[in-house]
């Protein structure tokens, strides 16, 4: 048997939730546009694919990196990286993580702040 899925969501949609993985879409929505925010997954790292569209990594550790992203690469995020995803309007992003990542062990801050060291 053979499911298929497609993007019809705005943001992060999960499609698939297997045991001990998730495999989800990202398109544009508020949340992946500017950079305002970072987050961290505790328990996990975050891999990212880039299908259509312009998309760009931000990671921080303590200096700012910038990564813009190419169609077709794999893109992981180490476990506990602070980081954010901004995407184009037109954008599509195939995103695989642990399916236990929940707000409970994923932190988020305000990317000033976390910039400032608070």
């Amino acid at each position: 048997m053979i499911d298929i899925f497609e993007s019809t969501d705005s943001g992060f949609s999960t499609k698939i939730l297997c045991e001990g993985w998730k495999a989800a879409f990202i398109t544009y929505s508020a949340q992946y546009d500017v950079l305002t925010e970072m987050k961290r997954h505790l328990k996990t790292d975050e891999a990212f694919v880039l299908l259509r569209g312009d998309a760009t990594i931000y990671t921080y550790d303590g200096v700012l990196t910038k990564t813009p992203m190419e169609p077709c690469k794999l893109y992981n995020i180490r476990q506990s990286t602070w980081h954010h995803v901004s995407v184009s309007p037109d954008a599509l992003l195939f995103v695989v993580e642990n399916s236990d990542t929940t707000k409970e062990n994923t932190e988020r801050i305000d990317f000033d702040a976390l910039s400032k060291g608070n």
